[in-house]
């Protein structure tokens, strides 16, 4: 009797441990102001190629519920550290920095950092004699923004709280330029208002890593990556990819 009690206590055990396990909720953090790579539609909803990421990864690791939670950029890794959400998602560069703060999965993209500027300034150069006294724009707290500050203190960086904000001071004429990051910069010179402007130069950073972030001594960032090397495995990052750039961002 005493040893099928004890077969009946330890079922209920592993039976209550799998309907949590089965119920688990996970809250990815995303600025949503940064297309193609998040954004929201014209509904409000969270899009783009960070989100679907997102959501791929939490369909590997079997989430019941995978919620999103946005963040303004300025404050979304003290967000994510404030046990706001459990991941961060948002197109965030691995750098010494910010290790220092939070735990990087594996790189899920690769990035480059390159100016942009209007077609009419043909002679437009990215070298640090010729950007002397000229007015460059760059979202704040990004790799952009401190390359901008640390390579070129002659030039004024004018930074921003949206990728989008410094667009409108492009367009407005306040800047001779912007330096961001070269898939970012790819998606907003499709757009009718970017139709006037055009890369300058071959890109400044050649690697950008980017990763997903958690807390320090999270064990989800273990179950990140092998969700991630999943999703690479069996097609499902392509698939996103796809949906997004004619060209692979891996």
């Amino acid at each position: 009797m005493q040893t099928y009690k004890k077969f009946l206590l330890a079922a209920a055990v592993s039976m209550a441990f799998s309907a949590t396990a089965m119920a688990e909720t996970l809250k990815m953090g995303i600025e949503a102001a940064y297309p193609p790579f998040n954004n929201k539609d014209a509904s409000g909803n969270v899009v783009g190629f960070d989100k679907d990421i997102g959501d791929a990864l939490c369909a590997k690791m079997k989430v019941e519920k995978c919620e999103v939670y946005v963040s303004d950029w300025d404050g979304i890794i003290p967000a994510l550290n404030a046990k706001k959400f459990d991941f961060l998602v948002s197109s965030l560069s691995i750098t010494d920095e910010r290790k220092q703060a939070v735990d990087f999965t594996d790189p899920y993209y690769s990035n480059k950092l390159q100016f942009i500027a209007p077609k009419a300034t043909a002679d437009f150069k990215t070298d640090a004699a010729y950007l002397k006294g000229k007015t460059i724009g760059a979202q704040r707290a990004t790799l952009a923004g401190t390359y901008l500050e640390d390579k070129l203190p002659d030039t004024t960086a004018k930074l921003y709280d949206t990728q989008e904000n410094a667009y409108l001071d492009l367009t407005s004429g306040r800047l001779d330029g912007i330096l961001a990051d070269k898939y970012v910069q790819y998606e907003w010179l499709k757009s009718k208002d970017g139709s006037a402007y055009e890369f300058k130069g071959d890109p400044v950073v050649e690697s950008d890593k980017i990763g997903i972030a958690v807390r320090k001594g999270d064990p989800l960032r273990e179950r990140l990556n092998k969700a991630l090397a999943e999703i690479k495995a069996d097609g499902t990052y392509k698939k996103i990819n796809d949906k997004y750039f004619p060209f692979s961002i891996e």
